[in-house]
């Protein structure tokens, strides 16, 4: 009787354990999280053709190399005194062959993506002139408005991720927009 109740305990001890590798080995993984990585983008075109017809003014931030030794290449531009502009970006990653479009990423994706506008030119203004599905704002298309002859600063920020219903960052202010930024760039602007 004494092996019969040492063989019974024995079998459900195996049991037990074969059951808990089995729970332990489970051929289940969890759901994987697939994160939103920012992208990778070596050339900034911001594209400015005058309303009422002319040429188009072209500034571009070009860095091929990144983190790399070489500066970046900036090509900036003269803007003609109180215009309108409408305005197109164009982000490409060339670190792929042939370059990757990050705008066609940015469309796709754009309730995750945000332009922001800064200007020290005196009278120069950006409006938003695209929205995600949300109807909230862009930046891929933009007005850009001149007033009288200056210089100064225009600097665009695209944010990663913004918060987009936060205080102020559908009317521009990056100020409450948190996310990350994916490219910052500076041109000199002249106004004439």
């Amino acid at each position: 009787m004494k092996n019969f109740s040492q063989i019974k305990n024995l079998i459900l001890s195996s049991i037990f354990i074969s059951m808990l590798s089995v729970m332990s080995c489970s051929d289940d993984p969890e759901d994987p999280v697939i994160e939103n990585e920012e992208e990778v983008i070596t050339t900034l075109t911001y594209t400015l053709t005058p309303s009422g017809g002319g040429s188009a003014v072209v500034l571009q931030y070009q860095d091929l190399d990144g983190d790399g030794p070489n500066q970046p290449t900036i090509t900036n531009g003269t803007l003609s005194a109180e215009t309108s502009y409408s305005g197109a970006m164009t982000l490409l990653n060339e670190t792929e062959s042939p370059a990757e479009s990050v705008t066609e990423e940015i469309e796709e994706e754009d309730a995750d993506h945000q332009f922001f506008f800064a200007s020290t030119v005196t009278g120069l203004t950006v409006a938003y002139a695209d929205t995600d599905g949300d109807g909230k704002p862009v930046g891929l298309a933009s007005t850009l408005t001149t007033g009288a002859a200056g210089s100064g600063n225009l600097t665009v920020t695209l944010k990663h991720e913004p918060d987009k219903s936060a205080s102020g960052v559908s009317e521009g202010d990056m100020t409450n927009a948190g996310g990350e930024t994916d490219i910052s760039v500076t041109w000199t602007i002249t106004v004439e």
